[in-house]
């Protein structure tokens, strides 16, 4: 089979033929910033919390139950081991970061879906993992296969996403042992963007790398980064077996594992900022050193995630300020260590593509891009805290992704941006309608939204008055009557087709 992924990889006749009569459909480019970071600390507070993260490193350590490769990969380290406690002497785990690139490039099987992580770079990617889906015809419903086909196909036709993700949602549907070989060849054969593995268990993380040299041929994916994945650490400070041995793969064969804290502040992590951002750097520290143990260089990424809570009903809350001074502050440590970062997304509680909605992921995306994330999972579709992907809000932040690639660019100062001649052609009392500048720049000049509605209120009327999830679904369906798939070699399609039948028969179907 990988000699038929290296034939297919190489293109083949029928894959010419089919690449050239195939519908084109336009992908930004990953944005590369070119307006400044926000950053919230100054110097003293970063040294500050560093020192605590060390501190706790050294004294309180860091959790590896059911591990005994890890704790003994931690021994050999120079680690003091005791149980599953892994006491990381001052000073080792950023030692050991070290050894991680700045950044790396995740490659697509389409070379022009190629997206570089880290430096000024902001790749975006869809929301990742809830069991619920819901749009306006048919109301909140349990995700199945189906429903991830869909997202998938809106992924891969979304101008501003440069990513196609995981699990965009868990299709209930399919036994748990097997909806990843599911997923994995739907992101495959869907979309031609980047995209994510498996990590619910080791095997899985496996069957996503074996999946990988199918489609990319096996030395290329020993030697590029085809996946960046993500592996949550259980806060406060547990890596349990299954995400550690999820990693254990990836990084032995050169795919790249976002490193990230789940926090919730109040319940895994302390209800100040720097408490918050001090265990999160400790965490982060620890599981990246864990990485580069197994295999130096293998690419990582700082990642925190951050939420408050509501400390009445404990149900977590998004677009706050606090999750905005931990994101912007987690940035910054992240650049000190020379890593991508990974957090934001479009975050919000509402449980409909409401105005709560549109607020809270509003605060949430443009604090993502101040902050210098390199990694933005979950820009669009997250609704009810992450329990349900919206098809509707999937559109309707997929659409305000663009607003931010405009945002990053920055202001331009050359002499066509200046626009002098046009000052002086129109002069005083003139308008610039008519005018040669305007003329020569009006098509590229103002960011213009594909789905909200700018009309005047007598056509609004006539065409029925419609709201904003409205507008989105008839996107959404617009969206799915245009798709068309992205061509692919019939060898390496067969390929796939049989390894996912080969490992479905090979284990009764389980849903625990």
């Amino acid at each position: 089979m990988a000699e038929s992924a290296r034939r297919g990889r190489g293109g083949g006749g029928a894959a010419r033929r089919a690449e050239r009569s195939a519908v084109s459909f336009e992908t930004a480019k990953y944005i590369e910033r070119n307006i400044p970071n926000f950053e919230i600390l100054n110097e003293e507070s970063l040294e500050i919390i560093e020192r605590n993260a060390d501190i706790i490193l050294e004294e309180i350590g860091v959790n590896f139950p059911d591990n005994p490769e890890a704790l003994e990969l931690w021994r050999a380290a120079g680690a003091d081991v005791t149980g599953d406690r892994v006491r990381i002497p001052r000073g080792l785990a950023r030692e050991l970061c070290k050894t991680a690139p700045s950044e790396y490039t995740q490659h697509a099987r389409n070379p022009e879906r190629n997206v570089v992580i880290g430096g000024r770079n902001l790749v975006l990617a869809p929301v990742y993992g809830p069991p619920f889906v819901r749009d306006a015809a048919g109301g909140r419903r349990y995700a199945t296969m189906d429903d991830f086909n869909k997202f998938v196909k809106l992924g891969y036709m979304s101008k501003w996403l440069h990513h196609s993700g995981g699990t965009v949602c868990e299709p209930t549907d399919v036994p748990v042992n097997k909806r990843h070989l599911d997923m994995l060849h739907a992101h495959m054969t869907l979309s031609d963007k980047p995209f994510m593995g498996s990590v619910t268990e080791p095997s899985r993380a496996q069957d996503s790398v074996d999946m990988c040299n199918i489609l990319f041929g096996a030395d290329f994916v020993q030697q590029n980064t085809v996946m960046t994945s993500l592996i949550n650490i259980n806060s406060p400070m547990t890596f349990d077996d299954v995400m550690m041995g999820a990693l254990k793969v990836f990084a032995e064969n050169n795919q790249a594992a976002i490193i990230s804290p789940f926090i919730v502040g109040g319940a895994m992590a302390p209800v100040s900022v720097a408490g918050t951002l001090t265990q999160v750097l400790a965490e982060v520290m620890a599981g990246i050193a864990y990485s580069q143990l197994i295999r130096k260089g293998a690419p990582v990424i700082f990642g925190a995630f951050v939420t408050s809570i509501d400390m009445n009903s404990g149900a977590p809350t998004f677009g706050t300020p606090e999750a905005a001074h931990i994101t912007y502050g987690a940035g910054q440590l992240a650049r000190r260590m020379k890593l991508p970062f990974r957090s934001a997304g479009s975050f919000c509680g509402s449980k409909l593509p409401d105005a709560q909605a549109a607020y809270e992921t509003s605060n949430s995306l443009n604090m993502g891009l101040l902050s210098g994330v390199n990694f933005m999972l979950h820009a669009c579709g997250w609704l009810e805290g992450g329990l349900v992907s919206s098809f509707e809000k999937f559109v309707m932040d997929a659409d305000q992704l663009g607003a931010l690639h405009h945002l990053a660019r920055g202001i331009e100062i050359d002499e066509n941006a200046q626009a002098m001649d046009a000052i002086r052609e129109v002069g005083p009392g003139g308008h610039y309608l008519g005018c040669a500048h305007t003329q020569a720049n009006f098509k590229q000049a103002f960011w213009k939204s594909d789905l909200l509605d700018y009309k005047p209120f007598e056509t609004w009327q006539d065409e029925g008055s419609r709201d904003t999830q409205t507008l989105a679904s008839a996107r959404v369906e617009k969206l799915l009557g245009d798709y068309v798939q992205p061509p692919m070699d019939p060898a390496t399609r067969e390929a796939l087709d049989a390894f996912v039948a080969e490992r479905k028969a090979a284990e009764p179907d389980s849903f625990m």
